[in-house]
């Protein structure tokens, strides 16, 4: 059958350079490893050049791989699968490379390229290494080739072939018996970006957390690299790039969290999911790895620590490929891939590189020079050391926790996840997150080899001080009670807070006492100080997180949570306010109106507009919280949060659930005059004031301090005969110069109470407000939390990373001095 409009050829080019890239990585991988093994410099010479071209051809094959997916994607070719599964023609250009990465092949291409640009780098700088390095760069770009290309052999689909026709994926779909199918509106619009990707971090944030997971390999190569020539110079070089790697992958991680703080609704930037722990561990290792390197580069300490320790790195970094790509993970992750099943193909990814690693490793452990005498404990190398054990042990409790669905699959086994998950790991963590913030509070106080107690003791002494001191005032005077996990687990973060001080002021203490200010040469203690203000910014906006939208109208569409399995958007439903579109409601420290909503056409999005009047100021900030309808099979709208950010503290709220009335909110308050007893009459029945209450017992509003209460007790009876109860009230201050009303709704007869005022105390008169309104059952529910002090921890994230470039920058120049020597 010839089908009308398919664009064939472009499918065919890229398929041609997927295939041309593989074959290349093959030649280039055999050809570098042959140099690396040859012994006659003619010949070696022969082997290099012949690897460099097939580098060239490998690197061209794979930008006109992307380039060609991209060409398909953005020109909306719906022939291809990929094209049609990953966006559609009303979806906004910016996010068009979003789609690339939203599939598997897509982030195995991103992955592929950031390999052909660090292996360009390592040909240029890495002389005597090149070889060997890139022999392992290679081999590792012909196994993600291999997950490019989607080919059988003998009945075994090796790979996802991104440039596939639809037809050819699902050709038993009947409307491929048309031979104008792509004239047909569900297959020409296409399937769309996932909602959840349509956020301007998921443009920006996978190609840098993909470039720090492709990093790594360095590192691991240069480690083979030593292990098969039996040379151990490499750590010199091996330094800058695993700070490269340190530094972006952290970078990668936390943008994930921005990501996560502007896009999901769990309330933050980090829930422990299985895919934030399986890139954190890798992170963890490389900087345990760096830290043992540095050890062995001035005190010839713990060589076989940093050979284990790059192995592992990246090893993980596959691992938590497998863990992501595989499906396995799909039940207990929002960020998981699931699709094609490779589930094979990546264990075998995840052992062909770490099974050889570990063999030669322990093959050529004795080889490994190492000192036989005992570390002073007042010595650097001897608190590095410990402290990446410690960076090691957290990896391993995480990925454990994160592998019980692997260990459940291939064991057979049943075991559950915590009900806890997040403080699963908050119990552990946190004492890790005190050791490591002490330990790099002191640790660069002590000298290489040996230290004089009484010099360390003197310069630790002011710094010790000080942190006391501060920390001591936030725990004093912060507010940090959480309490919720007992008192141990609250007497925890205090300490955690004091480390986490204690590294600041430490470090900062260093770059002034121990380096004479020389802040160009202090790449480390500004890294320190970096990650000391990262771990306080946590502390602090996670146990001082507070819930503001305490439901103070006592109506609530949402349904009480399961004990066994709360709700992960809403959950408590006492935590979610319900406002109704137009009526100011009361809320802690804020009084806020739902002013409107809109449906905005460009990104297809409805915005609710929450009007926020901060009763202490007076002051009014309005907040955007949109909901997306989801796509790819979920029923769930995506609730995407919106935040007012402060120096001290953010105000971040997204809506939990949403109920249009779809009419427009035209009704005002009407006044009307009432006794206790009196009948007052609206369209649909009549208002019976039955008694005036103060402070009554069984009220459920939440006063402030010395405020007092006045609630009308009134039963609203329809034409029908329904009876509901009502109790608008009003809140006094108790020198009666403010006054806060609390309005009660009856939903059902589209009905708003609130009590205006007292006419005459003598007389009993007072003034009930009544408003009529059809758009009533237009109300929406929403969270709100305040996170106090959260930009300590952003601002902790650009400091670390500046320090790591800082260092790995001053570690490149060092290197440059000692090549020219």
């Amino acid at each position: 059958m010839n089908y009308i409009g398919e664009h064939l050829l472009p499918g065919q080019l890229g398929h041609f350079f997927a295939v041309l890239a593989l074959v290349a990585a093959v030649i280039a991988t055999i050809a570098y490893f042959k140099a690396n093994r040859e012994k006659i410099p003619a010949d070696k010479a022969s082997w290099l050049r012949l690897a460099r071209a097939a580098f060239i051809i490998e690197s061209i094959a794979v930008a006109g791989t992307f380039i060609t997916l991209f060409y398909i994607v953005s020109n909306h070719y719906s022939e291809y699968f990929f094209a049609w599964n990953h966006s559609s023609r009303s979806l906004q250009p910016q996010y068009l490379l979003a789609c690339i990465w939203e599939d598997q092949s897509g982030s195995f291409l991103l992955w592929n390229i950031w390999h052909v640009v660090l292996g360009w780098c390592i040909i240029l700088r890495a002389k005597k290494w090149e070889a060997p390095v890139m022999t392992v760069v290679n081999f590792a770009q012909f196994c993600i080739g291999t997950m490019l290309i989607g080919i059988y052999i003998g009945g075994t689909k090796i790979g996802a072939n991104p440039f596939i026709l639809f037809r050819e994926q699902m050709p038993n779909l009947p409307l491929f018996t048309n031979p104008d199918y792509l004239s047909i509106p569900r297959v020409r619009d296409g399937n769309d970006l996932n909602a959840l990707l349509q956020n301007y971090w998921m443009v920006i944030h996978p190609p840098v957390l993909f470039l720090g997971f492709a990093s790594t390999i360095i590192p691991f190569a240069f480690a083979y690299a030593g292990l098969v020539n039996k040379d151990h110079s490499w750590t010199r070089i091996s330094l800058s790039w695993a700070g490269f790697s340190g530094a972006v992958l952290g970078v990668g991680i936390m943008m994930g969290a921005a990501w996560a703080y502007e896009s999901l609704s769990f309330g933050g930037y980090w829930a422990w999911d299985p895919v934030e722990n399986a890139s954190l561990v890798p992170w963890l290792v490389m900087v345990a790895g760096l830290h043992t390197n540095l050890v062995y580069r001035h005190s010839e300490y713990s060589l076989r620590s940093t050979y284990l320790f790059y192995i592992l790195a990246f090893s993980l970094v596959l691992y938590s490929t497998f863990l992501t790509r595989s499906g396995i993970l799909g039940d207990s992750s929002v960020h998981a891939f699931t699709g094609a099943d490779m589930t094979t193909q990546l264990a075998l990814f995840v052992l062909v590189f770490f099974l050889p690693g570990m063999y030669l490793f322990f093959k050529e452990r004795k080889n490994i020079p190492t000192i036989a005498r005992e570390e002073n404990t007042y010595s650097r190398e001897f608190w590095m050391f410990i402290g990446a054990l410690v960076l090691l042990l957290a990896g391993i409790i995480i990925i454990a926790k994160t592998s019980t669905p692997v260990v459940n699959k291939v064991f057979g086994t049943s075991i559950a996840d915590p009900e806890d998950p997040k403080f699963a790991h908050n119990q552990i963590q946190i004492f890790i997150a005190i050791i490591i913030g002490v330990l790099t509070a002191i640790t660069q106080y002590f000298k290489y080899k040996a230290t004089p107690k009484g010099a360390f003791w003197k310069k630790i002494m002011l710094p010790t001080i000080i942190a006391v001191v501060i920390s001591a005032s936030i725990s004093a005077f912060g507010g940090v009670n959480y309490n919720e996990k007992g008192i141990g687990f609250l007497v925890a973060i205090h300490l955690g807070i004091f480390a986490s001080v204690y590294a600041v002021v430490a470090n900062a203490g260093y770059i002034w006492l121990g380096m004479n200010g020389k802040i160009k040469a202090a790449g480390a203690s500004v890294a320190h100080v970096g990650f000391g203000l990262v771990l306080l910014g946590i502390l602090i906006s996670s146990s001082k997180k507070t819930v503001l939208s305490w439901n103070t109208t006592g109506i609530t569409p949402l349904q009480a949570p399961d004990p066994k399995q709360k709700n992960s958007l809403s959950g408590d439903p006492a935590e979610n306010i319900t406002l109704f579109k137009g009526i100011r409601t009361d809320m802690g420290k804020y009084h806020v109106t739902y002013q409107g909503d809109s449906l905005n056409q460009y990104d297809r999005k409805k915005y609710f507009q929450l009007l926020f009047e901060d009763k202490a100021t007076g002051k009014a900030f309005a907040l955007y919280p949109d909901i997306m309808r989801m796509n790819k099979g979920q029923e769930e709208p995506s609730a995407n949060p919106d935040a007012k950010h402060y120096w001290n503290r953010d105000v971040f709220v997204y809506i939990t659930s949403w109920i249009d009335g779809n009419k427009k909110d035209t009704a005002g308050f009407v006044p009307r005059q009432m006794k206790v007893g009196d009948t007052v009459f609206y369209s649909n029945g009549m208002i019976v004031l039955n008694k005036v209450n103060v402070n009554p017992a069984d009220n459920k509003l939440k006063l402030e301090p010395n405020e007092t209460a006045m609630v009308l007790d009134v039963t609203v009876i329809s034409k029908e005969g329904t009876r509901y109860q009502a109790n608008p009230g009003v809140a006094i201050s108790q020198n009666a110069q403010n006054a806060r009303s609390l309005p009660d709704t009856v939903v059902a007869q589209n009905l708003a109470l609130q009590f205006n005022r007292v006419i005459d105390e003598k007389e009993g008169k007072l003034e009930l407000g009544i408003k009529e309104d059809r758009a009533m059952n237009t109300l929406l529910t929403a969270k709100v939390y305040e996170f106090p002090f959260i930009f300590v921890l952003w601002i902790g994230v650009i400091v670390m990373a500046v320090g790591f470039v800082m260092s790995m920058w001053q570690r490149i120049k060092r290197d440059n001095k000692l090549a020219r020597a």
